[in-house]
This record gives structure tokens, C-alpha cells and sequence, in this order.
């Protein structure tokens, strides 16, 4: 079974607003192009999809930071989750990411998906609105890794192991990472198409390993489900970047 994780959300094996129209809105935002940074990463606003909670686009350098580590905590209401993420392997990636964790765009937001299949274990946060759908107001370019190991007995090489501990970007197609994360929590099996730019550390997957012995909340169309919102709600209490 073939999973995609799309804006935060994973869909297996499977494939959401009404827009009230003003006079003279529409040909006034085809006039006023979005904005996109200038540096490397050109952040650019998405007006279609605009920010889940108030929040401007990234710093973007000329030389964006592409050497060294930075650590960020994740208190939750499961425990803590300790992130280490990598600048040389995603410079513009953490770069946003620090911008939204600096800003509070992810304090007190819930991890909105738990996924269970032997193939793909993840838990996804990233989005105030706990819908899967919601978004910074910005997307940017991918980057994306070139060393994952291939999944054993895979012959066409293309799918890759997302080892137990990465730290990846959720994304709805090339180029359009925003706020939305995963953190693997088991081994699992992925095209290489999302950004890896940092791991979690020890205290952080004993937390995950908690969230996941929880399982998934059923619904009235499958009692048992492998994807879907955790039954033990993972609040992020407070996003903070040590110095």
C-alpha cells in the first residue's frame, strides 16, 4: 500500500472552503503578485492559502546558515521531545523552522496525525489548526536527501528508509514545505521526496514510542484504524530554541 504524506496528512492508498467573492477582489490579486524573499531560499506567500496563525515570512540571507547544529525543545503534553536540526543538510528548512518556533506559531498546537502501518510509522504536527490543512502562509523549495539507505528487497531502488529518529518535512507536491512536520518514530518507507533536516533525540522517541502504544482514536467506519488522530493528544506546549 502506497502512502503519501500530504500537508501534514497521510493518505493511503487514497485520494478540501468556500470563498465568498468580493467586487474587484479577484482582478486586485491577480494584480499584486505574492511576495518572495530575495536570498536563496525566496520564500514566497501563498495568498491562496494564508497563514494558519499571523506570521511573516523568514530572514533569507544572502548566505544563508549552512554549517552546524541547532537544539530545539518541544515540551508536550506527553512528555518532552528534543529535536537536533541540521543546517548542512537543510539550511532553508531550519531556517523557517527556527523563524516559526521563534515566532510561536507552534506553541500550544496539537500533532493532528498518528500513523501505524509497518511501513510507515510517523507522527505529524506543525499545524495550529489540527486539521492537517493548515499552513504559515509560505512555502519554499525542497531539499532533499541523497544518502537514505534503500528499503531492503525494493529493486527499482526508489524508496527509501526514513530511519526510526528522522525528522522530516510534510509537503503537498514539490516545492511547497510550509509548517508542517513528521518525526519517525519506526522505521519507514518513503520516495525520497521530503526533507530531512533533523532528528530526535532519546527522551523524544520515548515519547513517541508513548503516543504510539496509545494508538489511533477509531471512527464509526473502522473501529481499528492504522491512520488517524492519536488517542493520547500530543499538545506542544511551547516551541523553544536554545542558545
Amino acid at each position: 500500500m502506497t502512502s503519501v504524506l500530504i500537508r501534514g496528512v497521510v493518505i493511503a492508498a487514497m485520494a478540501l472552503s468556500a470563498a465568498v467573492v468580493v467586487p474587484g477582489a479577484a482582478s486586485a490579486a491577480v494584480d499584486q503578485p505574492p511576495k518572495v524573499t530575495k536570498g536563496p531560499c525566496q520564500y514566497t506567500e501563498t495568498p491562496d492559502d494564508p497563514a494558519a496563525r499571523p506570521v511573516g515570512l523568514p530572514r533569507d540571507p544572502r548566505h544563508t546558515p549552512s554549517r552546524g547544529t541547532v537544539k530545539v525543545d518541544l515540551p508536550t503534553s506527553q512528555g518532552s521531545i528534543g529535536l537536533t536540526l541540521d543546517r548542512a543538510k537543510a539550511p532553508c528548512t531550519v531556517q523557517s523552522f527556527l523563524h516559526l518556533a521563534e515566532h510561536r506559531y507552534y506553541d500550544f498546537t496539537t500533532c493532528h496525525r498518528l500513523t501505524a502501518y509497518p511501513t510507515l510509522k510517523v507522527l505529524q504536527c506543525g499545524d495550529p489548526t489540527g486539521t492537517g490543512e493548515g499552513g504559515p502562509g509560505y512555502k519554499y523549495k525542497d531539499e532533499l536527501p541523497t544518502d537514505l539507505p534503500t528499503w531492503p528487497g525494493d529493486t527499482t531502488g526508489t524508496r527509501k528508509v526514513y530511519a526510526r529518529g528522522l525528522l522530516a518535512m510534510a509537503n503537498a507536491g514539490p516545492a511547497t514545505n510550509g509548517s508542517q512536520f513528521f518525526l519517525v518514530y519506526g522505521d519507514s518507507r518513503l520516495l525520497a521526496n521530503y526533507t530531512v533536516f533533523g532528528s530526535v533525540d532519546t527522551r523524544g522517541l520515548a515519547t513517541l514510542d508513548k503516543v504510539a502504544a496509545g494508538g489511533i482514536q477509531p471512527t464509526p467506519d473502522n473501529p481499528d484504524p492504522v491512520d488517524g488522530t492519536p488517542i493520547k493528544t500530543t499538545k506542544i506546549l511551547r516551541a523553544h530554541v536554545r542558545c
